[in-house]
């Protein structure tokens, strides 16, 4: 059989190129500077977006890339969110510090549940991290004193530096600061994902067993996945209840967990900018919805779950899978 060298050098090509960035990566983010300049009215919007694109993306590095099935992550994202509203009503609201804080505090977390959990696997494994949440939603409720219960906490941010308040009326600066942190996480994620540590995350997905067959160290590689990954769904927590002023025990709701799978699931997992799209399309058909439909009832719960639906059977891959297809083909034709 002759070898196919056109084949093999494509292959080699794209395993030296494919951590460059290329033009389209630049899409999402001219966007999202245009959304800001031309939709001031949707600032609150696009910033509950922009932060549950964080969200999502913490939940894609263990599940798209890591294959760690999860449906309590919310227990990251509440623990950052009640980390940084506690120091913001005990002298202590620098937002930034907040951040880190918040991701401290989730990364200790995912420690020590992921070093307990990651034994496990499949349905068992899912259930756990369910309970995980479960457990931390009843403290909440339990330690009202400290949480505020169902009432919840509100607090008020110090300006970022000493210099920049972080406003809750036209949303400007809160947009900005929300989208740099989106940037710089992302930026982190990326360098991770094709590093040779991805890379290795990616064959644990694939089969665990030849991964540890050939002296990987499986579990220990998966628990530091999930560690940061917890850590950037802490700051996703943060930066939600910063920009809000307050938090609640709905950051630790159940149906959270489930809304940023159903994003990924939109989006498309293990794709990276699957998150964008996953959590864009959530969030406005949501809000679109509710405005048209009214709250009384959940039909936007019965429209994303017709989109989900028809993308399940259409686009297995994610709505960015069907924008791959394209790109692809416009590449062979430009061929």
């Amino acid at each position: 059989m002759v070898p196919n060298h056109s084949s093999a050098a494509k292959a080699v090509n794209y395993l030296q190129t494919r951590h460059r960035f290329h033009w389209g990566e630049a899409i999402p983010w001219i966007l999202a500077i245009l959304v800001f300049y031309f939709l001031p009215g949707y600032r609150l919007l696009a910033t509950q977006i922009l932060v549950m694109i964080i969200f999502a993306l913490s939940l894609d590095l263990i599940v798209g890339y890591a294959g760690i099935i999860s449906l309590g992550h919310t227990a990251f994202f509440g623990t950052g969110a009640y980390i940084t509203a506690l120091l913001a009503t005990n002298n202590i609201p620098d937002p930034i510090i907040g951040l880190i804080a918040a991701a401290f505090g989730a990364a200790i977390l995912g420690f020590l549940s992921g070093w307990v959990l990651l034994r496990t696997t499949g349905l068992t494994l899912l259930v756990l991290t369910m309970a995980v949440t479960i457990m931390l939603a009843e403290l909440a409720n339990d330690f009202d004193e400290i949480t505020g219960g169902f009432d919840g906490i509100n607090f008020t941010n110090s300006d970022i530096f000493g210099l920049i308040e972080l406003d809750q009326l036209w949303y400007s600066s809160s947009y900005i600061y929300v989208l740099i942190v989106l940037f710089l996480s992302f930026l982190f994620i990326r360098t991770i994902i094709y590093a040779p540590f991805g890379r290795m995350l990616i064959g644990i997905r694939e089969n665990p067993r030849r991964m540890s067959a050939i002296g990987t160290p499986v579990h220990q590689r998966q628990v530091i996945v999930y560690v940061v990954s917890a850590a950037i769904a802490g700051i996703a927590g943060a930066l939600w209840v910063q920009v809000q002023g307050n938090v609640t025990t709905e950051v630790y709701a159940f149906e959270l967990s489930g809304d940023v799978l159903i994003m990924l699931i939109l989006g498309g997992t293990g794709r990276l900018y699957g998150a964008f799209l996953g959590a864009t399309v959530f969030k406005i058909l949501e809000n679109v919805t509710e405005q048209v439909l009214g709250t009384d009832q959940p039909y936007w719960q019965f429209a994303i779950g017709l989109v989900l639906i028809l993308t399940v059977l259409f686009a297995r891959r994610g709505l960015f899978g069907i924008f791959e297809d394209l790109g692809n083909k416009w590449k062979e034709r430009g061929q």
